[in-house]
């Protein structure tokens, strides 16, 4: 670099690094895939590989793992996205692995299938012989990505060890692995929640109308708001009213919360990431209360 350029944007630099470690997988892994589930931490991976790998087809397919309860919005912009892209997109669905009697779906009031997701993915990486998946996790998130490396590496059963994780020195991968075993991929790892947001709107980019204020029936429970939904039994005490909410995360409707908001815009969306002081999955995931210990517990199993 000249020493009369001027410096990388923080913005910049974080795109200059995602960039460099999708190609990187590309280049040394055989068969990636590119997790997307139309969030907002995956739509910026698609504008990440765009800028990696266009004007040529990106050298992996998409893939979401399908619940089933997911928000009608959310499959609606994902379905439309991946056809703007031209892209091929592989959808496991929890629904399929229920009815083979690869997982058995929880019952009553707290039924969630977010658990079931952990199985599902792993026998889609198997059936399509995937050894590198790329995913939207930042290490903001919670204390258990907070151990995460970019590169994470996964055994055959797809369980993931912190203690075997690899030294990640002056932005050098090893990405070698063994039969049976894949890699798990995190170009957005040293990203924030408020950079996501910056660089969507830095770039422009669109995303599910529920990240917006909007009128929805929800109801209260355990402190947070959730979707009143056929998917979601309510407790007795239970009673759905209308509020004006907005979604930080999206996810499977039994597990995810909305927050209160006026933001209808993106610049006030901006803003109220930029003054809050409680994570994303702290105030709207329901799956990461259950123990202190949730999120690294299904990272062992294999989850994201």
């Amino acid at each position: 670099m000249s020493p009369d350029a001027p410096p990388l944007s923080h913005l910049a630099a974080l795109e200059a690094e995602a960039i460099h470690v999708m190609r990187e997988v590309a280049a040394e892994l055989e068969k990636p895939v590119l997790l997307f589930s139309g969030g907002k931490d995956s739509i910026v991976l698609l504008r990440l590989a765009e800028k990696a790998f266009r004007p040529g087809r990106f050298p992996f397919p998409l893939m979401h793992i399908d619940t089933g309860h997911n928000f009608p919005e959310v499959i609606d912009f994902r379905d439309r996205r991946v056809a703007e892209l031209g892209e091929t997109l592989v959808v496991a669905s929890v629904q399929e692995s229920i009815e083979r009697g690869r997982v058995v779906e929880e019952q009553g009031p707290r039924a969630s299938r977010n658990r079931l997701q952990t199985t599902t993915l792993l026998d889609a990486i198997e059936e399509h012989g995937f050894d590198a998946a790329f995913g939207g996790a930042r290490r903001d998130e919670e204390r258990a990505r907070a151990k995460e490396r970019i590169f994470s590496f996964r055994d055959d059963f797809g369980g993931w060890d912190p203690r075997r994780q690899r030294p990640e020195l002056w932005s050098l991968y090893n990405g070698r692995i063994r039969r049976g075993e894949h890699v798990r991929v995190f170009p957005l790892s040293n990203w924030t929640e408020l950079d996501v947001w910056q660089y969507i709107a830095q770039e422009r980019l669109e995303v599910p109308s529920i990240y917006f204020a909007h009128e929805r029936a929800v109801f209260r429970r355990d402190g947070m708001l959730y979707a009143a939904s056929d998917f979601v039994e309510l407790l007795p005490d239970e009673e759905p009213f209308t509020a004006s909410v907005r979604y930080r995360t999206v996810g499977d409707m039994s597990c995810t919360g909305a927050v209160e908001s006026t933001a209808t815009a993106l610049q006030a969306v901006v803003a109220e990431i930029a003054a809050t002081r409680i994570t994303e999955r702290g105030e709207t995931r329901a799956d990461d209360r259950v123990t202190e210990a949730a999120m690294e517990d299904r990272k062992v199993a294999g989850y994201f």
